[in-house]
């Protein structure tokens, strides 16, 4: 698939939204491809977000696809049960999971489609064999743990090697980044080769977020030529 084949898709952050109101803060972003539900357990990461519990609820109740990305120990024991929950897409740190490649395939067979994460200084190389397991590729911009943070432009360079290797395998592997994510740096991780973008700020953080939603799809889809 190449850059001029690919869809912008905008996932945008709840962990940028109001969590008294979460349900109402879906109907807010309702244009967006999916939610990106930002699961923490302070021990994988230094934050503490949400469990299953509140995520199968969001799962019921949310107008768009479930995206989580779990940042958490023992993902290879957790992660089955949040694709039991019905959530489209389920990103595990490969960083965490002592057998991905296990796990990718214990995802896709519990119906959810496998995504897998590095942080920043995570080499992709390593990985590339395990692309046809995998649905999305998740590269982070930023440390794991807090939004806000600022974009790292280091990453650029491994978003660019792993587009080349899906598209020299001819696999089907959409690339997320999820980290930094504004009108400005979306063009640069567009032009690199990501296809799907978390944005937090970015989104709630605008007085219509739907409207944030529609120009920073604009903005990628005009970055793929």
């Amino acid at each position: 698939m190449t850059s001029n084949s690919l869809k912008c898709c905008i996932n945008p952050s709840i962990l940028s939204a109001d969590f008294v109101n979460l349900q109402a803060e879906l109907a807010r972003i309702s244009n967006a491809d999916a939610v990106h539900v930002d699961v923490m357990d302070n021990h994988f990461v230094p934050n503490l977000t949400l469990g299953l519990p509140v995520v199968e609820r969001i799962q019921q109740v949310s107008p768009i696809p479930l995206d989580a990305h779990l940042m958490i120990a023992d993902v290879d024991r957790w992660a089955p049960q949040y694709a039991d929950a019905g959530l489209a897409s389920v990103t595990f740190h490969v960083e965490a999971s002592n057998a991905p490649i296990k796990l990718a395939r214990e995802l896709r067979a519990r119906g959810a489609k496998a995504g897998m994460a590095l942080r920043p200084a995570t080499a992709v190389e390593p990985y590339l064999d395990m692309l046809p397991e995998l649905d999305m590729l998740l590269i982070m911009t930023v440390e794991p743990g807090f939004g806000g943070q600022s974009f790292l432009d280091v990453t650029l360079p491994k978003i660019r090697r792993a587009r080349a290797a899906i598209e020299g395998s001819g696999v089907n592997v959409a690339i997320q980044v999820d980290g930094g994510i504004t009108e400005e740096t979306i063009t640069r991780a567009a032009e690199a080769g990501a296809n799907i973008f978390v944005a937090g700020s970015a989104v709630y953080g605008m007085p219509s977020p739907e409207e944030a939603i529609e120009s920073l799809r604009a903005k990628g889809q005009l970055a793929f030529g």
